[in-house]
């Protein structure tokens, strides 16, 4: 009959360890980290021994740039405003605010002049006297 070097630890939570021998049995029931144990294969995985070195990484490739045109504007467009200068640019920038607010400014006159013609005498007259008429 051969003697068996091999034991079997069972946790309370119903896990079953199979020990190789007592060294490795005396190391669990210690509680000690095996991947701070120098001679475990958990030990050796984490600290990279055993494998082969001569293993190159990979080369990633070198990200080139690439222009292209957006949805709204062609290569050439972009490139233009690029190369413009930058007074030029802003005075064109200037010049659509400028369009802008002449713009917003006579749509509020035109709004103003509507309410004038609807808020005349007569009218405010006819109003107080509907509402002279509701009080009684």
């Amino acid at each position: 009959a051969v003697v068996s070097t091999q034991s079997t630890g069972a946790r309370t939570d119903g896990k079953i360890y199979n020990f190789v021998n007592k060294k490795s049995r005396n190391a669990y029931l210690m509680k000690k980290n095996p991947r701070k144990i120098s001679w475990t294969v958990l030990y050796r995985r984490k600290m990279k021994k055993g494998t082969e070195q001569d293993v190159t990484k990979k080369r990633s490739r070198k990200t080139t740039k690439f222009q292209r045109s957006i949805q709204g504007a062609t290569l050439e467009n972009i490139l233009a405003k690029r190369n413009q200068k930058p007074e030029v640019r802003k005075a064109q920038r200037e010049q659509v605010i400028r369009s802008l607010k002449e713009k917003n400014k006579a749509k509020k006159e035109a709004k103003a002049s509507l309410k004038k013609k609807t808020d005349t005498k007569a009218v405010k007259a006819t109003h107080k006297k509907i509402n002279k008429g509701n009080t009684k």
